[in-house]
């Protein structure tokens, strides 16, 4: 299979224009919008919560938190499966969930560094870098199927289903040879050059469509949704919002997180898209709070999965 382009002036300007000056203002403008919402119910913002009576809704959600983790983690095990890389093990999930913190590190590409790494040596440099590329490319059909939902309000919703098209072989082949002549930061920081050499030989992709690593994709927000809605509940136990509709809500910001790399693990992206998609439906204090309380609740997930992994590095055993 092979793919020449006669015009590469659309190629050539991605190489030379510089997103970081956007990346920066939308994540800046997303803090102020933030704290503009958090100082102005300053007053009515109250973290004390009652463990006896709302203790089991922040364990459920740190559960529902742990298994969206797990549930990522197995969607890239058969990500690098469907590229046609064979595992007898369960190595791949518990390295993906070890090294989930590193994506808060400033400059968020530092997860990808090491699972890149990892698969390179069991493996090759293709399947490594193209398998941990296209990850969160699989994170955003997730999440944007989920938000099409979305379509029992508006027909707008329709056109999220739209990056489901381009999960398949054919695309996909074409894409990734695309994305290989790009030079992001990933590739400066992995030194790589030259990866469309033998490109069909060694990326062998196994099926037309990527169906269990999408379900599970679609499992791990479904799963971090079903966390934030104990969190919600938690703190808005009258709830009477369409489940639905903040499923949508949810989802969308979530996705608008994602791709907004400077925010790390999309924080304060996702928070004030909430914040703004949610209105005047729920109170805002009381979002504020449950949102504040979910990122922190998600992030110790992150760390407690990643402690042994943080702790080998600081000795340098691996």
């Amino acid at each position: 299979m092979k793919f020449n382009l006669s015009n590469q002036s659309y190629w050539k300007f991605l190489k030379k224009y510089n997103f970081g000056a956007l990346k920066s203002t939308l994540f800046i403008s997303s803090l102020f919008y933030f704290w503009i919402y958090f100082f102005y119910n300053i007053d009515q913002i109250s973290f004390k919560i009652n463990l006896e009576q709302n203790g089991i809704n922040l364990f459920l959600s740190f559960s529902f938190c742990v298994l969206s983790i797990y549930l990522n983690a197995y969607a890239w095990k058969y990500i690098v499966k469907w590229f046609g890389k064979k595992f007898k093990s369960n190595n791949l999930v518990s390295f993906y969930v070890l090294t989930n913190i590193l994506k808060y590190v400033p400059g968020g590409i530092w997860h990808f560094v090491e699972r890149f790494n990892f698969i390179k040596k069991i493996s090759n440099p293709q399947i490594a870098l193209y398998s941990t590329l296209i990850e969160p490319y699989f994170m955003l059909s997730g999440s944007f199927l989920l938000a099409s939902l979305g379509l029992i309000f508006s027909p707008l919703y329709f056109f999220l289903i739209f990056p489901l098209i381009f999960l398949n072989r054919k695309l996909i082949y074409f894409t990734l040879k695309r994305l290989g002549s790009l030079k992001g930061k990933v590739f400066e920081v992995l030194r790589l050059h030259n990866l469309n050499d033998q490109f069909e030989e060694r990326i062998n992709i196994i099926s037309f469509f990527p169906t269990r690593a999408l379900l599970l994709e679609i499992g791990f927000v479904l799963s971090k949704f079903i966390g934030f809605y104990f969190c919600l509940n938690t703190f808005y136990p009258s709830n009477s919002l369409d489940i639905i509709y903040l499923l949508v809500i949810f989802s969308l910001s979530w996705s608008l997180g994602l791709v907004v790399p400077t925010a790390p693990g999309g924080v304060g992206v996702f928070e004030s898209c909430l914040l703004f998609l949610v209105g005047r439906n729920i109170p805002q204090y009381e979002i504020l709070v449950s949102l504040i309380y979910f990122r922190i609740i998600s992030t110790l997930a992150d760390l407690l999965l990643s402690f042994p992994f943080l702790i080998r590095k600081i000795f340098k055993k691996i």
